[in-house]
């Protein structure tokens, strides 16, 4: 939403779990009482608070969003819940964000979760075709059109590694480039607790691992996770009148695209695995905030990428103007998408190296970027946000796609009220959650359950 009158909007809590190997160790009410629970200390409320809630889940049955929120209370608000694939976290985001933004609500919560089987994505309902079966033949016939030929491996990864293929015959570059991005995605997830993987692999690791598709090998691909991951979203008064202005993070922009009509009609395996649908949102999300077309790319300073295959960051980088669309490979090379580079895109270590639980990818994507922004992410801090004249210093930019499809752009960046002091989410949860990670206990529940909570559903919960 971008009309002038609407109001200011701004993320005041975050909270994350670990991101985890599929061992059903966990049941997404508990990992999404844990986010929340960590959100709402974060942002000094109690669930009382929270106006209205959007719940973002793909493997789970209808209202395991009011299961999860019902741990810390049954308060009567409106509980959504939200399934548009792997944007579907940043989904709920954007439908709480443009609550607050119409003047529905004053503070609106969006939770994501997923609990995921081991192994590549297939259908869960084996009585009808999927529902990206279009695209996964598309992606086949387009095969006539690369060099590489036929192509091999599982629906996405082969979608993605068509489109990098596409990519290599138009503008050069080749898989080593692939290795690199994936490598720098493994490199940065060494200092990321939340990790699932923190192994800090190399290009010629990553090179030697078994190959999925004629491009991608397994290190280059985002594994299969459990995990939860929540933002609260605040009108300005709401900041004002809580004192949140030493930690709210304004959405100065987000936007929400689905596929065009070149998706199917043309003959590019990028768009149809969404480059065109990137660009177009992107596009979007800065004129919203104010930029006239194609600029603002400069006042980007962090990025959390949509990488769920190492092909689809490099495909990116120009669909969301990083860089020109015929140098993503060089831009690679400058190391222009890493510390010391142009951009730091993926400080976290993307979704390759921290995990893609699939509901709870989007909200983790601005969890880390809000952190960036308030810098509070110590080892993952992205240098030089804050260097310039403008006390707001840079923008933060998160990119969330789902093949289907759909795909969120937003834009983050400091208030102009802005003020580092006095007790934040750090004080009220004890330590820094931002780059460390721990567990809830049932004291901090008891913090920020409703006064309407119910024991009886409490008891239940396993923290």
């Amino acid at each position: 939403m971008s009309n002038k009158n609407h109001s200011r909007t701004f993320i005041v809590g975050c909270g994350c779990t670990a991101f985890i190997k599929p061992r059903g160790l966990r049941e997404t009410e508990d990992m999404g009482l844990e986010a929340a629970t960590k959100a709402l200390l974060d942002a000094g409320i109690t669930y009382d608070a929270v106006q209205t809630a959007y719940v973002g889940f793909c493997y789970g049955d209808s209202t395991s969003g009011q299961r999860a929120l019902y741990n810390l209370g049954l308060t009567g608000i409106p509980i959504t819940n939200v399934n548009n694939n792997c944007s579907t976290g940043s989904t709920a985001l954007y439908h709480a964000n443009n609550t607050v933004k119409s003047g529905l609500a004053d503070c609106a919560l969006a939770l994501g979760f997923e609990k995921m089987a081991p192994g590549a994505l297939g259908t869960h309902f084996p009585d009808r075709p999927p529902a990206i079966a279009l695209f996964n033949k598309r992606t086949a016939e387009l095969e006539h059109d690369l060099s590489a030929g036929t192509n091999f491996g599982p629906g996405a990864p082969r979608l993605f590694a068509n489109a990098a293929q596409e990519y290599f015959d138009k503008h050069g570059g080749g898989v080593e480039h692939l290795a690199r991005i994936a490598a720098k995605n493994h490199k940065h997830s060494v200092n990321n607790p939340y990790s699932q993987f923190r192994s800090g692999w190399t290009v010629e690791q990553v090179l030697k691992a078994p190959k999925i598709t004629n491009q991608l090998t397994k290190f280059m691909c985002s594994p299969t996770s459990d995990g939860a991951a929540c933002c609260i979203v605040a009108s300005e008064r709401f900041v004002h009148e809580h004192k949140l202005e030493n930690q709210a993070i304004e959405i100065v922009a987000s936007a929400l695209e689905t596929d065009s009509a070149p998706t199917f009609n043309g003959r590019s395996a990028m768009d149809l695995v969404g480059y065109n649908m990137s660009k177009n949102c992107a596009d979007k999300a800065f004129a919203a905030a104010g930029f006239a077309p194609g600029k603002g790319r400069d006042e980007v300073a962090v990025v959390e990428l949509h990488d769920c295959f190492a092909a689809n960051e490099l495909v990116t980088y120009a669909a969301l103007g990083l860089c020109k669309p015929d140098e993503a490979h060089k831009f690679v090379e400058r190391g222009d998408n890493t510390y010391g580079g142009k951009f730091v895109i993926n400080p976290s270590g993307g979704l390759e190296a921290k995990g893609h639980p699939l509901g709870a990818s989007g909200l983790g994507m601005h969890f880390y970027i809000t952190m960036q922004l308030r810098e509070w992410a110590g080892p993952m801090q992205a240098k030089g946000i804050f260097d310039g004249q403008d006390p707001r210093g840079k923008y933060g930019l998160i990119h969330n796609i789902g093949l289907g499809g759909a795909v969120v752009v937003s834009l983050l960046r400091r208030p102009e009220f802005y003020q580092a002091d006095g007790a934040d989410g750090r004080s009220r949860l004890g330590y820094n959650h931002a780059h460390e990670c721990r567990p809830i206990t049932r004291a901090d529940v008891d913090k920020v359950k409703s006064k309407q909570a119910s024991e009886y559903v409490l008891q239940h919960a396993k923290l």
